[in-house]
């Protein structure tokens, strides 16, 4: 049971990983296009205010956020890709088709209910528990909906997409039964989005009275909150009433009335008071985005296996830049808060605590946004309102923290953090075959000694290996594997490895192409 579990833990992983894999490329375009939209840095430097620079920041931006924005839906294709056996790209359509099916459902019955939320003019649907996605009104699930809708539809798919039927239903045969079937998950769904989540909604919301209450402890509790938070999109609930509403504070300004820490910040930057008000420490959720996640980016690279860190450091470092530099964290958060879920609750855990510190140390300085802006707000603001020296004095000792913690943490529990996921042998060893692989009258050979079509469940391949699992590990030859040239085979139960180096993914290419002729 406990392999299995493993297995099964192992498997969702991975599946995760596929979605992730091009969001290094777009986190450093998104953190170059934030930096030039950037109202402050386009006035120090007036030439990049000129219309064709801004019109390319504008789209190198809101492209990538148009990504970032919608992982749930990047998650509900990715997943059942990388889950399914066969026909991924079945799979992936299919997980997309029902994740449309699953919005509009939650739309229709937050419509015939009369529960449909009106936008606020100021922060839109924030903090009502719904979201715009796709351009359609539902109850927000975030990230975690495309997440569990992505899962149910890998594992219908694969129970279900080599079912047969005779005569007239032949038609609804295969792929079109799990199509069919996913019509009525996704369905359901939508149902406990919207009958069951808002349950968890209003406990989180319930707890923004504790967090305002109790003072220091309560900063720690609303710090952790929002980062433990992340996967659901229950983080608004929490980080919303205190930003934008009396939770966070009120100003008295003779007839006017501010009301939230945001506003009230923004308001005290420019009025003669010695010390910005403690509301301000409800706007310094990006402590952790400009000093943490530089810690746990150093955390992952170093506890690489030697042969992964020229590969994590690509991977990871445009990560790190795009948290501190455009404050989105999620691509960096979703490599491992599944992988490593303990490790996740201590980074939410020292979150609030950076921010409890704050207070302790009692800095009032800006820190809600990305590290640039909010080093402009507090040299503008001055030392005496805000106390910034020593803001980033805690963000170095953050920095050296959040890379101690975590690398003890991941090599004492051995937690599959990028760079360290389990291999049957070092793949730095693996070498490119004498000869390349006859890509015609090689591949006959290499299905045969797999035991044929029948007797291969799923294919895929790494940077150097072709990776098979078979039904029958016993049909398993060699010698017809061998005829098309390799440096190693490996067998682990009923998971086989061929090693043909740099030229697999055409020899994967060809293996699926051959199957589905033969």
């Amino acid at each position: 049971m406990k392999n299995k579990i493993m297995k099964a833990l192992e498997t969702f992983a991975k599946a995760m990983v596929q979605p992730l894999m091009y969001l290094s490329v777009a986190g450093i375009v998104l953190a170059i296009g934030a930096l030039l939209t950037n109202s402050t840095i386009t006035g120090m430097l007036p030439f990049l205010q000129w219309g064709p620079i801004q019109v390319v920041a504008k789209l190198m931006y809101e492209t990538m956020m148009m990504i970032i924005n919608n992982l749930g839906v990047l998650f509900v294709i990715g997943i059942p890709a990388a889950l399914a056996k066969k026909d991924k790209h079945q799979a992936g359509l299919i997980g997309f088709i029902s994740y449309l099916m699953y919005l509009k459902t939650s739309n229709i019955l937050l419509s015939v209910t009369g529960n449909m939320a009106t936008p606020n003019p100021m922060i839109g649907l924030y903090g009502t528990g719904q979201a715009t996605i796709l351009g359609i009104q539902v109850v927000d699930m975030s990230v975690f909906g495309g997440i569990v809708l992505g899962c149910l539809t890998g594992y219908v798919f694969n129970k279900t997409c080599n079912k047969q039927f005779k005569g007239a239903m032949t038609i609804y045969s295969g792929v079109r039964y799990s199509f069919f079937l996913m019509i009525i998950v996704s369905i359901c769904f939508g149902f406990f989005g919207n009958y069951v989540w808002p349950f968890a909604q209003k406990g989180i919301s319930a707890l923004t009275l504790f967090i305002k209450n109790t003072g220091t402890f309560g900063l720690f509790i609303y710090g952790f909150l929002e980062r433990l938070l992340i996967p659901t999109g229950l983080h608004h609930l929490v980080y919303t009433p205190f930003q934008f509403t009396d939770f966070g504070g009120v100003l008295q300004l003779g007839e006017t009335t501010v009301v939230g820490a945001y506003p009230i910040a923004m308001t005290e930057l420019n009025l003669p008071v010695a010390k910005l008000s403690e509301s301000i420490y409800y706007n310094c959720l990006g402590f952790v985005k400009m000093f943490g996640y530089i810690g746990i980016g150093l955390a992952f690279i170093h506890t690489a296996k030697p042969e992964n860190k020229a590969r994590v450091k690509a991977m990871i470092i445009p990560l790190v830049i795009t948290s501190v530099l455009a404050t989105i964290t999620e691509p960096l958060d979703f490599m491992f808060i599944f992988v490593a879920p303990l490790l996740y609750v201590v980074h939410s855990a020292l979150a609030g605590l950076f921010i409890a510190l704050l207070k302790i140390f009692n800095v009032t300085a800006f820190c809600g946004g990305n590290l640039i802006a909010s080093t402009l707000l507090n040299l503008a603001a001055g030392v005496s309102k805000t106390n910034w020296p020593m803001m980033y004095v805690l963000g170095l000792i953050q920095i050296v923290v959040y890379f101690v913690v975590f690398t003890f943490l991941i090599k004492k529990f051995n937690f599959k953090t990028p760079g360290r996921e389990d291999d049957t042998v070092d793949t730095s060893k693996d070498k490119e075959p004498a000869k390349a692989v006859d890509l015609k009258s090689d591949i006959a050979s290499l299905v045969a000694g797999l035991g044929g079509k029948e007797n291969i469940l799923a294919l895929e391949n790494c940077f150097t290996r072709l990776r098979i699992n078979v039904k029958d590990a016993e049909k398993i030859n060699e010698e017809l594997i061998n005829k098309a040239p390799n440096s190693g085979i490996v067998k682990k139960g009923n998971d086989i490895q061929v090693i043909f180096g740099l030229q697999v993914p055409e020899v994967k290419s060809a293996v699926e192409d051959y199957l589905a002729n033969c």
